[in-house]
């Protein structure tokens, strides 16, 4: 099907939104009717060809008094739902009276079976069916999804009963998720401020996408994978991921498959993405999307996946997930705490402000061990995850941990407002536990921050997109693996210190050292202060202190019982570019040039004034 049909199909349903729902509903609530009653007819389509099936099958159960009745009823509608109730959508146009509406409509969508019952249940659709009915307009809207002008079947509709000329070409599964993206885009440009929350721009998908399958893309096989994201909101990333593997694959010659799990905490964002996968007639997949908190209530808890992308909450509370585990000092998830060779337990839980690593440590938890592919994980997050935290925080005890364990192949930035509800500065990871051999001990940072084409016209705050030749040259500059004024390669020790302690001693009077009874130095506690010691330090400690204290204060030591390691990462260290500075001369005539205009200016005021008088 041509993107003409597809935009052809979206345009006809946002124009019942304008029709029917313009003086009822606020510009910003359409959503909530039209985007359900999409999902309702699609999966009405879908299940006229086996309704008399279906409800004779009900009968049959009913008579036999079988209970569990809906897998056998399922399998009679042959798709991954069923209906039970005696209408079907086009059954229920015309009514004598509001009441008989509001009572068939309602005993239409009880029919639907458990998965398609949760799916309405978050949309909060049947909150919507007293306002429609009150304003006289549900006729009107069904009449609008059932009509001529469009088609949501998987069948072709013709003209003629020969069926030699077409009305409508069939629109596949595949096409319906089009088709429900370019609507759930739609509305998310109509709610700027809630569009980034819940959808990650396609073009950062795709690049997500091709830095986790183009570096394996040669090593894959004739079999099963899976993929996750554990803030999977409408599910975007899941499809994308999922169509590019089938691509790469198809291309070599290998057939494979791929199991999507995702989780949502959101309740609307949820029913998108399992309707999403039921209207792409992915029955099984949408089973494997998890409701809930994927901090407090992990929904996968025992899986490991071969692919994880998300797009995780940054600057979001995390307080009411930490009140759940028992309090943020209480927390024992094996997902948020480890320990050191030494068997020391490290904690690495941030602060309750922010959670973003809490997921990334969570995807992390999920890798496959021990298989040839491993695990490869990107996720966005904002510029906090690579700095905030002092050494011994959460923050950079998951640095530490994510580092010291080599799982970081390359950190990527990316162009400024490149979402829509955010100008922050952005960041891709990229994390792998099976490494190439030429990034063991090693991490990539990539300057993408210029790679970008300003839109015609912006989504909220995204003012640009990075297109798919730039989205090429970040992905091959990954994949070359060499230095240039985009890339860095770096060891892991790079982005490790110490903070140490610097003691002082404490002085009698007359300026000699006071000694406890011991006969050891007293720490004056006024002259403590701290340092910072990167590992690559010559010399390490012990050569810091000799050439950045002794020499200065010759009677200083370290206090070693509160050494402490922490890592960070700043891309402005590698890739910041200084400013010329200006001679005097340049500044001076700059300065007589501004001097001569403020002087011309106050004669022409002062001129005007003297004339008025």
């Amino acid at each position: 099907m041509e993107n003409q049909t597809y935009n052809q199909i979206v345009n006809f349903i946002w124009g019942i939104a304008d029709d029917c729902l313009r003086d009822i509903y606020v510009r910003g609530k359409y959503r909530d009717v039209i985007l359900p009653m999409t999902v309702i007819r699609r999966l009405d389509v879908m299940l006229e060809d086996t309704k008399e099936k279906v409800l004779a099958m009900k009968k049959t159960l009913d008579d036999a008094k079988v209970d569990n009745q809906w897998p056998a009823l399922i399998n009679e509608a042959d798709v991954a739902f069923c209906n039970i109730s005696p209408f079907l959508l086009k059954d229920l146009t015309s009514r004598p009276n509001k009441q008989k509406m509001k009572t068939d409509f309602i005993a239409y969508l009880d029919g639907f079976s458990p998965n398609v019952q949760e799916i309405l249940e978050k949309f909060k659709f049947r909150n919507q069916i007293d306002t429609m009915i009150d304003a006289g307009i549900l006729g009107s809207v069904i009449e609008k999804f059932i009509s001529s002008d469009i088609n949501l079947s998987p069948r072709p509709v013709y003209k003629d009963a020969a069926q030699t000329i077409l009305r409508h070409p069939a629109l596949d599964n595949h096409g319906m998720g089009t088709v429900f993206e370019e609507l759930i885009r739609k509305f998310n440009e109509e709610n700027n401020e809630e569009a980034g929350e819940h959808w990650t721009p396609r073009d950062v998908v795709e690049l997500m996408a091709d830095l986790i399958f183009m570096p394996i893309a040669d090593q894959i096989k004739d079999a099963t994978y899976s993929c996750y994201d554990g803030a999977c909101g409408t599910g975007g990333m899941l499809t994308v991921a999922q169509d590019r593997l089938l691509t790469l694959a198809e291309r070599r010659g290998k057939k494979v498959s791929i199991h999507l799990f995702g989780q949502e905490i959101n309740p609307e964002t949820y029913a998108i993405c399992k309707a999403d996968m039921l209207l792409k007639g992915d029955g099984d997949q949408a089973e494997h999307i998890s409701y809930g908190s994927t901090l407090s209530n992990d929904g996968n808890p025992t899986r490991q996946f071969d692919f994880m992308l998300s797009n995780p909450p940054y600057g979001k509370s995390w307080k009411t997930d930490a009140e759940k585990m028992g309090g943020k000092k209480e927390i024992l998830d094996t997902r948020f705490n480890t320990y050191l060779e030494g068997g020391e337990e490290m904690a690495m839980i941030p602060r309750t402000s922010d959670g973003q690593l809490l997921f990334l440590l969570n995807n992390v938890a999920k890798m496959k061990k021990g298989t040839e592919l491993g695990s490869r994980i990107a996720e966005v997050h904002n510029g906090s995850s690579l700095f905030t935290g002092d050494a011994g925080s959460g923050e950079s005890n998951a640095r530490r941990y994510l580092i010291e364990n080599d799982l970081v192949e390359a950190i990527i930035s990316l162009p400024e407002n490149m979402f829509y509800n955010t100008t922050q500065e952005t960041y891709i990871w990229i994390l792998s536990n099976h490494k190439e051999e030429r990034r063991k001990g090693k991490i990539q940072l990539i300057n993408a921050t210029q790679m970008k084409t300003s839109l015609r016209r912006n989504m909220g705050k995204k003012n640009c997109e990075i297109s798919k030749e730039q989205q090429k040259t970040i992905v091959k500059c990954f994949m070359d693996m060499e230095e240039n004024e985009y890339s860095q390669v770096l060891s892991n020790s790079e982005f490790g210190y110490w903070k140490i302690t610097i003691l002082h001693p404490k002085r009698n009077e007359d300026g000699s050292l006071a000694t406890d009874k011991k006969g050891k130095m007293v720490p004056d506690k006024s002259l403590t202060e701290t340092e910072i010691v990167p590992f690559n330090y010559a010399g390490g400690i012990n050569g810091f202190l000799e050439h950045e204290i002794l020499c200065y204060a010759p009677d200083s030591w370290i206090n070693t019982a509160v050494t402490k390691i922490g890592y960070d990462l700043s891309f402005e260290k590698y890739f910041h570019t200084s400013v010329a500075d200006r001679s005097n001369q340049e500044i001076l005539t700059e300065l007589t040039a501004l001097q001569n205009e403020t002087q011309s200016l106050l004669s022409e005021i002062l001129g005007g004034a003297i004339n008025d008088n």
